[in-house]
């Protein structure tokens, strides 16, 4: 293949050994990707074979590994006061376990027919082929970062790892300024504006949709559309952004658009409006990284994520395994394949990962597709299908929505919490359940997400037995009180 002669090959001896060859009865396991699923795969496989039976090479192009990406925002907002509590594991805690880990080192080819990667130290631009008998690729997923001008002047920031974070910050720190713009209210859009607020900044939220979180359907969507205005946030939705104005730019609109000026981005344009800003967020959402998969001819789905069996083996390729926000994944409520990008999933699929290329057997079933989150005192969850998904599925089903309390009302500090369940018609199967409120309401879900991958009707829900105090429930919890509504509906016959 072109390109290649440049490299060092390290696979064994003189680089003329297979997979295996010249190590004797030793096998090799190569990792891509230091977050969640790499490392999980690699420290389960080294806690069921030692050193002497498997020698573990990961490879990690960043600065960090074992880390919470899902902490970032609270770190940016200041309620992780410190970096290093994000970090599970340290590069050196996990050399010590005997882990051969290669920090910021990119693989940029995987040779499936010869079973060896290429590399190159980021810090030298060194390259070298190492040799697998085993193959994990966790290279994760990458914020969508939209082609449009002034995208890449400085101030404008995805936030998907650490050194992004940091790099958020060290901006955060250069400016004067108090005023963000946030691109995007997904999850991280979200979870950004509320850590700019807690900064003390003046936030606007663009959003290409008409409500905020597009993982809940839009009347559900509207209630945290309205609790974010309540908090200070503008909320500007059914926008489109063009561009980014930067220093130094022209004053038209139609100047302004083409991203003209240079220099540190100083306003957001969209159609209709310019929205000053000292510092962007890009919140857009993300995709499967998967360009050396796609490179490599190993499979992908719809979405573009790797395809795998349950014990998350690539499909068709016996000594390759993948995992984390890379893979696409079965939905257990829709039968179809998503991608979910979730360090929960993540962790997951790096067990069992690991159980099985270190010789043993596990599987990771599927997911429901639960999600939490928050923007200041208001609480977002979410499992199973929206009405879209439901549609799309080919699914009738009917909806209830009950508004409830976190408590028993007469007790002090009872929070209010919207709820919205879909139960499929004639069967009165679940099929997904919404909930937005106060305090307690959002790890209610958790119910929900139990009688989901269990397949329970509403009808079953209802007898559920929950635990029940008056300062953690009412005596009928939320979830029960809406599967009770969804029963009479789905009895009731077709709308």
């Amino acid at each position: 293949m072109s390109g290649r002669s440049g490299a060092i090959d390290v696979s064994g001896t003189s680089g003329t050994d297979g997979a295996g060859g010249g190590r004797g009865a030793r096998e090799r396991l190569v990792v891509i990707g230091g977050d969640a699923a790499g490392m999980s795969a690699a420290s389960q496989a080294r806690r069921l074979r030692g050193p002497d039976e498997l020698e573990i090479v990961a490879f990690e192009r960043g600065h960090f590994t074992s880390y919470s990406a899902c902490g970032i925002p609270y770190w940016v907002g200041g309620d992780v006061p410190d970096r290093d509590r994000l970090i599970a594991r340290t590069p050196e805690e996990h050399r010590k376990r005997s882990i051969d880990l290669r920090m910021r080192t990119e693989v940029t080819e995987i040779d499936v027919a010869g079973a060896r990667v290429r590399s190159r130290d980021l810090e030298t631009g060194a390259e070298a082929w190492t040799s697998y008998d085993r193959l994990v690729v966790a290279t994760g997923a990458r914020p969508v970062r939209p082609e449009l001008p002034g995208v890449d002047a400085p101030g404008v920031h995805g936030v998907q790892t650490l050194d992004d974070g940091q790099a958020l910050l060290d901006s955060l720190a250069r400016t004067e300024g108090r005023r963000a713009v946030v691109v995007g209210a997904g999850y991280i859009g979200v979870e950004m504006a509320e850590a700019l607020i807690n900064r003390g900044y003046e936030v606007t939220v663009v959003n290409r949709g008409r409500e905020p979180m597009a993982t809940l359907d839009p009347d559900m969507g509207r209630l945290v559309h309205t609790a974010m205005e309540g908090l200070g946030i503008t909320m500007v939705g059914d926008t489109e952004v063009t561009g980014f104005l930067t220093g130094g730019g022209g004053t038209s609109l139609p100047e302004r658009s083409r991203g003209l000026g240079g220099g540190r981005v100083r306003a957001v344009v969209t159609e209709d409006a310019t929205y000053p800003a000292d510092v962007v967020v890009l919140g857009i959402g993300v995709r499967p990284e998967t360009s050396l998969a796609r490179a490599a001819g190993l499979p992908l789905g719809e979405h573009g994520g790797l395809l795998t069996d349950l014990s998350m083996r690539v499909r068709g390729h016996e000594d390759i395994w993948a995992g984390g926000d890379c893979v696409e994944v079965l939905d257990l409520v829709s039968g179809r394949e998503r991608h979910i990008a979730l360090g929960t999933h993540a962790n997951k699929h790096g067990q069992v990962i690991g159980s099985n290329v270190a010789g043993g057997y596990a599987t990771f079933p599927g997911v429901v597709g639960t999600a939490v989150s928050k923007v200041c005192d208001l609480e977002i969850a979410r499992t199973g299908l929206r009405e879209k998904d439901a549609r799309r599925a080919g699914l009738r089903f009917e909806t209830v929505t009950i508004r409830s309390t976190s408590r028993a009302g007469y007790y002090p500090n009872a929070a209010l919490m919207t709820v919205k369940m879909l139960a499929e018609h004639r069967t009165g199967r679940l099929l997904g359940v919404q909930i937005v409120g106060r305090e307690g309401a959002a790890k209610r879900v958790d119910i929900a997400a139990v009688a989901l991958t269990a397949g329970m009707t509403v009808e079953q829900m209802t007898m559920l037995d929950l635990g029940y105090a008056p300062p953690f429930s009412p005596v009928w919890d939320p979830v029960l009180v809406a599967a009770r509504k969804a029963v009479a509906k789905v009895r009731k016959g077709p709308r």
